[in-house]
């Protein structure tokens, strides 16, 4: 499955989000992180059953699809690479999710939903 692809559910993802539930999400990671990508799929499977919202389950099938489809590639930027090391040994702390300081550890939210 190509990048553009991968960005193209993401991108609807978002809006349809954005549009249903009020939820903000990150395109570009959800389309280059398999486990942000796992925990929005698990988000908008538990979203699609409060609200009966059949839209919502086939764009989360599609989601899946896409990230089972073909293994992401290791991380390659320094940027990357500290973000997957937060990713496997950091747990994170919603206290933490109001702060406007981003960790040298990589992005915040990597472990969890913004």
């Amino acid at each position: 499955m190509s990048s553009s692809e991968r960005i193209a559910v993401a991108a609807h993802l978002h809006v349809l989000l954005k549009r249903k539930t009020g939820r903000v999400i990150d395109t570009e990671w959800l389309a280059t992180n398999q486990d942000y990508a796992r925990e929005i799929v698990h988000f908008v499977r538990v979203k699609a059953t409060e609200a009966g919202n059949a839209e919502l389950t086939l764009w989360a099938d599609k989601l899946e699809a896409v990230i089972s489809a073909a293994p992401l590639q290791a991380p390659q930027t320094l940027a990357e690479q500290r973000a997957y090391a937060a990713l496997n040994h950091k747990q994170y702390d919603s206290s933490e999710a109001n702060t406007a300081e981003v960790s040298k550890e990589g992005p915040r939210y990597v472990a969890g939903l913004r």
